[in-house]
C-alpha cells in the first residue's frame, strides 16, 4: 500500500505571497516549447532570461517547469512574465484546491493530474494563461500527460499550431482530464477482481484493499468535483484571453469532467457494496461453520445419552429390569448399532428438512429472471467507450 504523502503547508500568519518551498522537493528543469504555424521549436532553458527572446519572436511559448524545489527561480520567472504573486504561491504550495482565477493579464488554474501503477498517484498542475504565452508549473514527478501534445505541435497535426495560447491551454485542461479514465478503468478492473474473490473465498485482506480503492476513490473526488465548477466558470464567466471558438472545446471538457464524476460516484456505490457483500459472506461462512457444528453437537447428544445410560452401574442379578442387556451375549453390537440407526436416521431427517445439503422446497420459479449480473448494465467499466482518452481533434 503506498504511503500517503503529507503536503507542507506555510506557518500560520504568512505573509500573503511569501513563497516557501518545500525541502524534499526537486530541482525544477524548464522546457519551452515555441511555436507557429510553420515551425516548432523545443528546448531547455538554463537561462531564464532567455524567456524573453522566446516570447517576442514566437505566436506562442509554453513554457513547461518541472519541479519545485528552487523559489527564486520561480520568482524570477513570474516576475519576466508578471505573474500575480498570490497565484505564485499557491503554485508553490501544492495542497490547492482546483479553481480557476482571473487577473488582469492572465488566467490562472490548478488542476490535478492522477495516475495508478501500484495505487493512486496526484500531482498538483498550476497552469497560467497569458496572451501569448502558457505557463505550466508540475511537482517534478516522473511523467505527465502532455506527450500526444508534443508529438501534435512536432507534426504540425490538427490546427493547434494555427491557434493560439487559448487552445493549448485547452489542450492541456483536456490531456489531465482524460487521465482520469485510465485511472478509473483500473479501479473498475480491480473492483471487478475483489467482487469475484469475495464471492469465491473471501479473504482477511481483501476488505482493506477495498477500503484502500474506496480512499483512492475519495482523493479523486476530492479532485474533480471542484474541477466541474472551474470549466463552468470558463464558459460562462468572458475573458479576452479565451476566443469564442476555444469556448466551444472547453464545453467538451466540461462534458467528460461530468462523466468522470458519474464514475467515481458509481465505483464509490459499488465499493460500498463490496464491503456489506463481503460482511454477508464472512457473516454466511460463519453460519455454515455453525450449522455444521451445531449438526455435529445434535447427533451426539442422542448418542451420549445412550452411552451414558449403559455406562450406569445396573446389576442384573439383582432384578430382571437392570439392564438385561448387559449380559446379553449381543448386548454391544446391539448397542453400537442403535446408535448408528440413530445417528443416520438424524442426517436423513435433516437433509430432508433441508438444515444439511441445501435447502429444500418448491423448484426456483424466478429461473428466467434475470439476475444482478445481468441487469447491472449501467455499470461503468473497461469496455464503456467513453472510459478512454483516444478521439480525434
Amino acid at each position: 500500500m503506498p504511503s500517503r504523502k503529507r503536503r507542507r503547508r506555510p506557518p500560520p500568519g504568512t505573509a500573503p505571497g511569501t513563497l516557501v518551498a518545500d525541502p524534499s522537493a526537486p530541482k525544477p528543469t524548464v522546457q519551452v516549447v515555441t511555436y507557429g504555424p510553420d515551425r516548432c521549436v523545443e528546448q531547455s532553458l538554463r537561462d531564464i532570461a532567455d524567456v524573453r527572446e522566446c516570447l517576442d519572436r514566437w505566436p506562442v511559448t509554453w513554457i513547461n517547469v518541472d519541479g519545485l524545489g528552487d523559489v527564486q527561480m520561480v520568482a524570477r520567472l513570474a516576475d519576466i512574465l508578471g505573474l500575480h504573486r498570490l497565484a505564485v504561491e499557491d503554485t508553490v504550495n501544492t495542497h490547492q484546491r482546483t479553481k480557476v482565477e482571473h487577473y488582469p493579464h492572465h488566467l490562472f488554474l490548478v488542476l490535478h493530474m492522477a495516475a495508478y501503477e501500484s495505487g493512486l498517484e496526484t500531482e498538483q498542475l498550476s497552469l497560467f494563461l497569458g496572451r501569448n504565452f502558457v505557463v505550466t508549473f508540475q511537482e517534478g514527478r516522473p511523467g505527465d500527460p502532455f506527450h500526444p501534445i508534443r508529438e501534435r505541435l512536432r507534426q504540425a497535426v490538427g490546427h493547434v499550431r494555427q491557434s493560439g495560447a487559448d487552445h493549448l491551454a485547452y489542450c492541456l485542461i483536456d490531456a489531465v482530464i482524460d487521465g482520469y479514465f485510465p485511472v478509473l478503468e483500473t479501479i473498475g478492473e480491480r473492483l471487478d477482481a475483489f467482487e469475484d474473490e469475495i464471492l469465491a473465498r473471501p479473504s482477511r485482506g481483501v476488505a482493506s484493499r477495498v477500503h484502500q480503492l474506496k480512499r483512492d476513490l475519495m482523493t479523486l473526488r476530492r479532485m474533480i468535483w471542484p474541477l466541474r465548477e472551474t470549466m463552468n466558470s470558463l464558459l460562462r464567466d468572458p475573458s479576452p484571453l479565451v476566443t469564442d471558438e476555444t469556448r466551444l472545446y472547453l464545453r467538451d471538457c466540461y462534458d467528460h469532467t461530468v462523466r468522470v464524476i458519474d464514475f467515481i460516484e458509481a465505483y464509490r456505490e459499488l465499493g460500498s457494496d463490496l464491503m456489506d457483500l463481503y460482511l454477508s459472506s464472512m457473516g454466511q461462512r460463519m453460519n455454515e461453520v455453525m450449522k455444521v457444528l451445531t449438526i455435529i453437537a445434535t447427533i451426539f447428544i442422542p448418542l451420549t445419552f445412550i452411552t451414558s445410560i449403559y455406562g450406569m452401574n445396573f446389576q442384573p442379578d439383582r432384578s430382571p429390569w437392570n439392564m438385561p442387556e448387559l449380559t446379553w451375549y449381543f448386548g454391544y453390537p446391539f448397542a453400537l448399532g442403535l446408535m448408528a440407526v440413530l445417528a443416520v436416521g438424524m442426517l436423513l431427517y435433516f437433509r430432508r428438512k433441508g438444515w444439511l445439503g441445501g435447502p429444500a422446497g418448491p423448484p426456483d420459479t424466478d429461473a428466467g429472471r434475470p439476475g444482478p449480473s445481468d441487469t447491472d448494465a449501467g455499470r461503468p467499466g473497461p469496455s464503456d467507450k467513453s472510459a478512454g482518452p483516444a478521439k480525434e481533434r
